[in-house]
């Protein structure tokens, strides 16, 4: 049977049917060579890829130019560039800004106290309870709010939150080592105080950075302001505005007047540096920045000029106050172990106050305690300043240190830590005197000066006297000895301008005075003018009983926080100050001193000979002082008359009554009483021995 034309034509591929070269094509396919198949598809994606490679190959250096036009990019290599990192940049922004959650905020119930310990490790006290009262806005006034955002972030209201350059500036700062900047904006000051640490990494500043912006965007700027005003540090245990405005003023917030609040305004730049209280450098920094805040509110249009121009006062804030916890020597203790802590290890106040540390120090219980009884017992027997105007506003401070390796073993910082704030073991404003004349002495020595022959002391073992170098010059007529014994200062003024002033402070500060307390290089520098505190000339007069070797003064032996210690708290080495021959002749005088002021001893087992140092009659100075030493403890003891509201020292004339001799009679008895108190007792005859 044969099929329709048409049909037929179908099936034989007729170019009626295909368009006249379908049927051709497939021939010349089947008749080709047999081997010839479609390429695989990996083959396929192979030329794929390949293709794609030619079409972004990067042309750089770029072909077919010369010189620096060859290492130039083009503009499609830099464009293309740029929106690949501008991509990846927002893609990893993105990321991590949602994956950064907003954690709870800081319980304050569950701070922990920073704790200190007795040299025995026995608890001292607890620092640390949250001192903070939250308010609200309304009960803040707005001049005080206009003042705190004038000076920390004018642009409060209108700013994203956060500050880049601030937060890129403080990053390259940490890194660096150096001090952390400033220019965070006020919702990253809350941030940081309501849900991050205070530690100091470029870890925590991106957190911060991405937080910022999450409150920004779920919280309004009135609830972040009050956040912040409840939450930030002014120094003084105070935690938020009512706290401060208790600590500085003694009101609550709502009546603090806008030159006040200037004031806690410019404190929360740092405390340490701007609680006028602390320091004459603090009061200067804290009366420039707050008449600054207030002249900032003038420029950012919240305060008039002529409402400015009312404040012209500045605000005195009332004394800080210690919590009762610190009663007693404890807050003189404290306040000097924190002094430490932050020169070793740059912990802040803040940090301190924050919690978790675990502080153990070098002081002796039982001998803080004898030290105070020490005092109080003479003051009680010899001063009576109902009767005698003149026994009024006396005040002691007093310091021992252990001589083999510097340890502070105890002070007396006044009455009260918590109604004398002052810590006078560790102040810097009583001249020294002829306390100071041993360093003169010193001095001369190490210059090849010779003093005229020294006397025999009965039970000292001076060596001889320094040799002293061809071409030296001889003073026969300046017995430097004597007049240290006598207290005579014509010798000392001779001697200063025989070889200068500033081979003295070099002395002194090589023994472990501080250059801060030198006074000026004048005449009478070498008769005392200087004002160390009671620790460090303590701590200077060890030099002479241990071959001239000088120990800097620690409390701390160490610092711990979450069962970590916190590094800078190895043991201070010694550094030779003098040479041991210098130690040795200063020393006999010293013993003579001794001797002189206290007598043979009075009991077997009273700490004598000892090495001493001493105020006298001659001096016209308005402090009385008295540095004992024995080879277990250097103990110096100072006396003066002051008043707060007046700023130099009151004179010492008729302190005890009229033969008291300028007051000079009782750091040597306050002295006494301490070391009879805690000295070791005497060893037992052995067996069968007799005592002589």
């Amino acid at each position: 049977m044969r099929l329709p034309r048409k049909r037929r034509a179908h099936r034989t591929g007729s170019p009626e049917r295909t368009g006249g070269t379908g049927g051709t094509e497939r021939a010349e396919r089947a008749e080709g060579p047999k081997h010839t198949r479609r390429p695989s598809r990996r083959a396929r994606s192979r030329r794929r890829a390949a293709r794609t490679v030619r079409r972004l190959r990067i042309d750089f250096p770029r072909s077919g130019l010369r010189g620096w036009r060859r290492w130039t990019p083009s503009w499609k290599l830099t464009s293309g560039l740029f929106l690949l990192s501008t991509g990846a940049l927002t893609g990893l922004f993105t990321a991590v800004y949602l994956q950064v959650k907003i954690p709870d905020a800081h319980d304050s119930a569950r701070r922990q106290a920073t704790v200190y310990y007795w040299a025995d490790g026995s608890r001292m006290v607890s620092v640390g309870d949250v001192n903070r009262q939250d308010v609200t806005l309304s009960q803040v006034p707005e001049s005080v709010q206009r003042a705190v955002i004038a000076a920390e972030n004018a642009d409060f209201y209108s700013d994203s939150g956060v500050s880049v350059t601030g937060i890129a500036r403080a990053a390259v700062s940490i890194v660096k080592g150096k001090e952390t900047q400033g220019g965070s904006t006020i919702t990253q000051q809350y941030v940081k105080n309501t849900y991050l640490s205070q530690d100091q990494t470029v870890q925590r500043k991106v957190k911060e950075f991405f937080l910022a912006l999450k409150v920004s965007n779920q919280q309004s700027k009135t609830e972040i302001f009050e956040g912040y005003l409840n939450t930030s540090w002014f120094g003084r245990d105070a935690y938020g505005v009512q706290a401060a405005s208790y600590a500085y003023y003694g009101i609550p917030a709502k009546e603090l007047n806008p030159s006040q609040g200037a004031l806690l305004a410019a404190v929360l730049k740092g405390a340490e540096s701007f609680d006028p209280s602390r320091s004459d450098g603090n009061r200067q920094r804290a009366e420039d920045r707050w008449s600054w805040i207030l002249d900032r509110q003038v420029q950012t249009g919240s305060m008039s000029a002529e409402e400015r121009a009312k404040y012209t006062e500045f605000p005195e804030p009332k004394p800080p106050a210690k919590p009762t916890s610190q009663a007693g020597q404890v807050g003189y203790l404290v306040d000097i172990v924190n002094k430490y802590v932050k020169s070793r290890s740059g912990l802040t106040d803040k940090d301190l106050a924050s919690g978790g540390y675990h502080v153990h120090t070098t002081f002796d219980k039982t001998k803080v305690l004898a030290l105070a009884k020490a005092v109080e017992k003479v003051r009680a027997e010899r001063l009576d300043p109902k009767t005698r105007p003149d026994d009024d506003h006396v005040q002691v401070g007093a310091a021992s240190v252990r001589p083999s390796d510097g340890a502070i073993v105890a002070v007396y910082g006044g009455s009260d830590a918590i109604t004398h704030f002052s810590n006078n073991a560790d102040t810097s404003g009583v001249p020294a005197a002829s306390a100071f004349k041993p360093f003169v002495y010193a001095a001369a020595l190490e210059q090849g000066l010779t003093s005229g022959e020294r006397p025999a002391i009965e039970g000292s073992e001076p060596g001889p006297l320094r040799p002293r170098p061809q071409g030296a010059p001889t003073i026969p007529y300046l017995n430097l000895y004597s007049s240290l014994v006598d207290s005579d200062h014509t010798p000392f003024v001779e001697i200063g301008k025989k070889i200068g002033l500033n081979k003295i402070k070099e002395m002194a500060v090589a023994s472990g005075l501080r250059e801060e307390s030198m006074a000026k290089l004048e005449p009478t520098f070498a008769i005392g003018t200087s004002t160390p505190s009671a620790v460090r000339l303590a701590s200077a007069y060890t030099t002479f009983i241990n071959k001239g070797r000088a120990t800097e003064p620690y409390s701390v032996t160490k610092v711990e926080r979450d069962g970590t210690a916190v590094d800078g708290f190895d043991r201070p080495k010694k550094r030779q100050a003098m040479s041991p021959e210098v130690a040795s002749i200063v020393g006999a005088a010293l013993r003579q001193v001794g001797r002189t002021a206290l007598g043979p001893p009075k009991a077997q087992n009273a700490p004598f000979p000892a090495w001493a140092g001493k105020t006298g009659t001659n001096d016209r100075m308005k402090s009385a002082w008295f540095i004992g030493m024995t080879e277990e403890l250097s103990t110096s003891v100072a006396m003066f008359r002051t008043k707060p509201d007046v700023p130099q020292l009151l004179p010492m004339q008729g302190v005890g009554g009229p033969d008291s001799d300028r007051g000079n009679a009782f750091p040597p008895l306050i002295w006494e009483a301490y070391h009879q108190a805690v000295a070791p007792a005497p060893a037992a005859p052995a067996a069968g021995s007799s005592s002589p």
